[in-house]
């Protein structure tokens, strides 16, 4: 894992370009602490930097920048090619005279490149990664991001400079950022709890989306010329082809497949010349992940998790039984709320622009922890997204259709019914002695349940459906100045033989994973120079999971199915199968107790109308009835006050 910034043009020739491009490296050190290296042409005015995390190849023979033995391209690059071995023996096979300098996969890129042209070399690899490629030939710069966007990649034209980074902060160091705020994407993130991919937080700075290889032409003086971003890969195509060419053999053959892809994908993320370990939630997903781990390795895999006093929000119980019974060296610690609050200021410089999923507390928590024993650790995401984990997919494949063959105006009076209930008396009856009296957990989470059939009743169609889902705020009219539009690509494609539930999957794996669960991984991570791997998103596991029938991965109320199953093989049922918990944080009684102060600072209506960016009077009635208990807006108030930490960390 590491850290890429550069720039091309100044017109101001004079700027001293080398220190410029030192500071922006230099911001972004916690990515790759281990070296630094820069390369620059001062004819076409551009310059390329690297931070070094040292996984493979910890001599000098895997330092960046890299040139290729042609002496044609020169590369920087974030990530981790997993076939990089296959694609070494491929090019010595169409060459004898082949000399490898070393055994890191950046030299592999390059020959690759130098072999095949680069759209042939990138969809030849495997792996996770941001890349930069210069042509000297061409004077073209092309930037290229990995097919699901596990790592991060801004870029944009700043007056006369064309700039990119890993991380904007390393873009805020260059004297001709901007920095001028676009307002619509401060709508972004009080709608969807962070910014989707193209839009960042400033006007003229956008994200490369995933799949995708900006071409960025320039002349002989380093003027930006032109600039073309196209796909060399997308989800929906690939779940297009998948959908007509479905895995045609029955439920156990597949769960044998699935378990041969994942230890195959699991297996080459083990390979590192440092230390490596897992997250171990004692969910479903990374306890499968653990699992394979432990069954491929000769010594204990070191595990990771972290615990909290409060029951309703600590797996730290699950995760150490999980353990004991896999035989993992297993580390666990349980934080106090105090060291949790204390991460809350140090968010807006981890994550750049707002971002306002609560579970970046204890993700940044559990790899702070896994940094300490290792310099590696393999995760379990992505599961959810390809195998039907969360409620939306299962209410969807359970009543989607019946839901949209039922009369609108009947739909709509009954949701709104539903969504007039007030939480607060939905929380009572949770608490109730019925509930206690009848042993049975029926009525928990009994107000989010309300609310999301509320919210399904009233869509119109299935992208209305995905929006009310997973949108904070549906009404954002609080916010000003800004022109409401949609992020989320339609479902456009005449996707034959789908239902709903894959439907909403595909929408998951293309926005909110990205968007959401990726950026808060891989800043949390690097932020302690920890790196992360995903076997889940192996595009190999990707491809089988595309081609199961729907109801291999959600059976009645039963998301994960196929997970299940094969995790079943590893420990006993009722270890792992419970309600999913999710990495959360106590934020509803925070904000009414130790966050307290801080949040009224935050939300003072005198400094909301001095900044311009919000209606006060909106925010302050949401804030009034959370402090006093009339109704639970945690959610929608920590998207604000994101917003305002950051905000108040850019003055």
């Amino acid at each position: 894992m590491c850290g890429i910034t550069g720039f091309v043009g100044f017109g101001k020739k004079h700027y001293p370009i080398e220190t410029i491009v030192k500071k922006m490296s230099n911001s972004i050190t916690h990515r790759g602490p281990d070296e630094s290296g820069i390369w620059i042409d001062r004819n076409v005015q551009i310059a390329l930097a690297h931070q070094r995390l040292s996984i493979l190849d910890l001599s000098s023979a895997g330092s960046q920048p890299m040139q290729s033995v042609s002496g044609r391209y020169v590369a920087i690059y974030n990530g981790e090619i997993y076939n990089h071995q296959f694609l070494r023996k491929k090019i010595d096979q169409s060459s004898k005279s082949i000399k490898w300098v070393g055994s890191s996969d950046t030299e592999t890129l390059l020959y690759a490149i130098d072999f095949w042209g680069i759209e042939k070399a990138i969809a030849m690899i495997e792996g996770m990664f941001a890349i930069a490629v210069w042509d000297k030939k061409l004077n073209t710069l092309y930037l290229i991001r990995d097919r699901l966007g596990e790592k991060p990649l801004y870029y944009g034209l700043q007056t006369d400079t064309f700039m990119f980074a890993s991380e904007l902060k390393a873009l805020k160091c260059h004297p001709s950022f901007k920095g001028s705020i676009e307002r619509d994407s401060i709508l972004l993130q009080m709608k969807y709890g962070y910014i989707p991919a193209p839009n960042s937080i400033y006007k003229g700075i956008f994200k490369l989306e995933p799949g995708s290889i900006c071409k960025v032409s320039f002349n002989n003086d380093g003027v930006c010329q032109d600039i073309q971003n196209t796909s060399y890969w997308t989800a929906e195509e690939l779940l297009q082809k998948s959908l007509s060419n479905q895995y045609s053999g029955d439920f156990h053959s597949a769960v044998t497949k699935l378990e041969e892809v994942l230890k195959k994908s699991v297996k080459s993320q083990m390979v590192s010349d440092v230390p490596i370990g897992a997250f171990l939630s004692g969910g479903i997903d990374s306890s499968l992940i653990v699992a394979i781990m432990q069954d491929l390795s000769i010594s204990p895999v070191k595990t990771f998790t972290i615990g909290f006093q409060e029951d309703k929000f600590n797996e730290a119980n699950h995760a150490k039984k999980v353990s004991q019974i896999l035989g993992t060296d297993h580390t666990e610690y349980y934080v106090l709320s105090s060291e949790a609050l204390d991460i809350i200021p140090k968010l807006p410089r981890i994550y750049d622009e707002p971002f306002s999923d609560s579970s970046q507390i204890p993700t940044f928590l559990v790899s702070n922890l896994a940094k300490s024993q290792v310099t590696v650790s393999l995760s379990g995401d992505g599961g959810d997204e390809l195998f039907g984990g969360y409620n939306r997919h299962v209410f969807s494949k359970k009543w989607g259709n019946t839901l949209f063959h039922t009369p609108f105006f009947i739909r709509n009076l009954i949701g709104k019914l539903l969504l007039g209930i007030k939480p607060m008396h939905l929380d009572d009856l949770e608490m109730s002695k019925i509930n206690q009296f009848l042993d049975k957990k029926i009525f928990n989470n009994l107000s989010n349940i309300v609310d999301k059939t509320g919210k399904a009743l009233c869509s119109k169609n299935v992208d209305d459906l995905y929006e009310r889902f997973n949108s904070h705020w549906y009404d954002l009219s609080f916010i000003k100045k800004s022109t409401e539009f949609v992020s989320f690509k339609p479902n456009d494609l005449n996707l034959k033989n789908s239902d709903i539930a894959t439907q909403m999957m595909l929408s998951d794996l293309t926005n909110y994973l990205p968007g959401d669960i990726l950026t808060k991984v891989d800043r949390a991570a690097m932020a302690n120079s920890l790196e992360t791997r995903i076997p889940m998103l192996d595009i190999n596991v990707i491809e089988f999971s595309m081609s199961l029938p729907i109801n291999f991965k959600i059976k009645g109320s039963n998301g994960k199915f196929i997970l299940k199953e094969l995790l079943n093989k590893f420990l006993p049922k009722n270890l792992y199968d419970r309600p999913k918990q999710g990495f959360a944080l106590p934020i509803e009684s925070w904000l009414k107790g130790p966050l307290y102060d801080w949040a009224e600072n935050l939300l003072d209506p005198r400094k909301l109308n001095e900044d311009g960016y919000f209606d006060s009077m909106i925010i302050q009635q949401k804030w009034h009835e959370h402090k006093n208990g009339i109704h639970n807006w945690q959610t929608e108030l920590w998207d604000v006050l994101m917003f305002q930490a950051w905000l108040e960390d850019q003055k």
